[in-house]
């Protein structure tokens, strides 16, 4: 009979300089073990009672007398017939065939990867990041409970919850994984493992702590005010990281929907702002390598101490470097809400979408395909997905809604886009609790203010707008605080049924 295995903190061992330097290998898997990591290396495993898997050898794995091995897909029933029906033997997978078919073939574990981007492994067949991941999990729905997975590649204490946590589903979740460089390059190997034991068992800061609820649009309607208020009283502070043209706009929106702005590009004091429990926004407008690295800091602080995080892809698909660093920045952390035009999100479900700089280009989806790539997103991606245009669309990948206020002016001034993210953010703050809720109550608070503008008769066009608008989403502020919520009678929000 297979032998119990813990597979939750899996030990893979790198001899080589760059990664184990001049330290004892079998000392630092020792204290790795003492650590907590639950398959390892021979020599100290027997005597703590982690298993000990060899890589590849199926001849060294018998001939050590090893409780299994981890072989590519095509050693499978050599490895088997060889090996015995009790040995433990695990697989690596990159795709949904791959995984059916070594779940088919008898595997014991699955190593799903590489999830990201690792000095250690070469000729890497394909990055598949949390949404690959996922995808595999959700394919063995229907496979035994016996069959046990883990992910590898570049798995680290910056990582492992947002792993986890966005790579679950209801069908499957990560029964471990896979540790290389986080360990044997560690200076202290047996706190980093003990670190990252703590991790592997709590959940992120920024998880949902329950399952969202069920909600119409009378619901939201009736909590919105209470939400306005809240954020007129507390004054949440807005990290905004957005691009050079819309600073100033964007901070001054901030101010009229009650929060309290600060622009600041500088990732090296993020760690500091996001104590103070506010919400960053990251805006690519002013897309630089040395403005990817400063998101990524700041992305990071905010994680770390689970405050809200809005991510706003400008001009996603417009350039190869605007697509890869999308990719960068969903690899490098979690966001509550990612917001952008229908192109923005199609490059950010993945697809192929060319843009004209910031601009969507032409839409070539109706309505309940911008609601059905919504949902989807933001069930893969386990956050808020949020598509603009004259139609919002809106999900959490359980609750989807469709908002139609705003005004054409929106569209003909420059940051529009830009202020409705740091808008939702400041809500974001306010209300943590349930994240679409926060950004419907925003965007209607947002795009009514517009509508409210353009009746004023000083307003002539977008020029004599832009400084109406603020006015009006001071004033609903205002109206708020004092119990008028008729602003609300204004609102086109439906439930999509997707």
């Amino acid at each position: 009979m297979t032998m119990q295995v813990d597979y939750s903190l899996y030990l893979v061992t790198d001899s080589t300089k760059p990664i184990l330097a001049d330290r004892n290998l079998v000392s630092v898997v020792r204290s790795a073990v003492e650590g907590g990591m639950s398959l390892a290396y021979p020599r100290v495993t027997k005597t703590h009672g982690v298993p000990l898997l060899i890589n590849d050898r199926v001849d060294v794995a018998l001939a050590v007398g090893a409780e299994g091995v981890h072989i590519g897909q095509d050693d499978m029933a050599s490895a088997r017939r060889i090996l015995g029906e009790d040995t433990i033997i695990g697989v690596t997978v990159s795709s949904v065939a791959e995984a059916r078919r070594a779940a088919d073939g008898g595997a014991n574990y699955l190593g799903i990867g590489t999830v990201f981007a690792t000095p250690t492994k070469e000729n890497v067949k394909s990055i598949i990041g949390t949404a690959g991941t996922r995808e595999i999990l959700n394919s063995l729905a229907s496979a035994s409970d016996s069959l046990k997975t883990v992910c590898i590649g570049g798995i680290n204490a910056g990582n492992v919850q947002r792993v986890l946590y966005q790579s679950a589903s209801t069908e499957r979740r990560l029964d471990g994984v896979a540790i290389v460089s986080a360990i044997m390059a560690a200076e202290d190997p047996l706190s980093a493992a003990k670190h990252l034991r703590g991790l592997f068992k709590t959940p992120p800061p920024y998880a949902s702590r329950s399952l969202p609820r069920s909600i119409s649009p009378a619901d939201i309607l009736a909590q919105a005010p209470t939400i306005v208020k809240r954020l007129g009283e507390q004054n949440p502070l807005c990290h905004n990281m957005t691009n050079l043209v819309v600073q100033n706009f964007a901070a001054n929106v901030a101010l009229a929907v009650g929060a309290s702005p600060i622009m600041s590009n500088n990732g090296d004091e993020a760690g500091d702002l996001a104590k103070l429990g506010g919400a960053l926004v990251i805006n690519m407008g002013t897309s630089t390598p040395e403005g990817f690295l400063n998101y990524s800091k700041a992305l990071r602080a905010y994680n770390a101490v689970g405050g809200p995080t809005l991510f706003d892809p400008v001009g996603a698909g417009a350039t190869e470097q605007r697509r890869n660093g999308v990719k960068q920045m969903m690899a490098n952390g979690y966001f509550d809400v990612i917001k952008g035009n229908e192109g923005e999100i199609k490059t950010v479900s993945g697809a192929n979408s060319q843009q004209r700089g910031v601009d969507s280009g032409r839409s070539t989806l109706n309505g309940y395909e911008k609601a059905q790539l919504v949902k989807e997103v933001a069930a893969r991606e386990r956050n808020v997905i949020l598509m603009t245009g004259a139609t919002d669309y809106i999900s959490d990948g359980v609750r989807t809604f469709a908002i139609s206020n705003g005004h054409e002016y929106l569209g003909n001034i420059t940051g529009s886009g830009c202020t409705l993210g740091a808008t939702v953010a400041a809500f974001l703050a306010a209300h943590p609790d349930d994240k679409l809720l926060a950004a419907v109550a925003g965007i209607l608070m947002y795009e009514i203010a517009a509508e409210q503008a353009v009746v004023r008769e000083d307003v002539k066009g977008p020029g004599t707008f832009v400084p109406a608008f603020i006015d009006s989403l001071f004033a609903i502020k205002q109206k708020t605080a004092s119990g008028d919520n008729s602003w609300l009678s204004a609102a086109k929000l439906e439930l999509v049924r997707v």
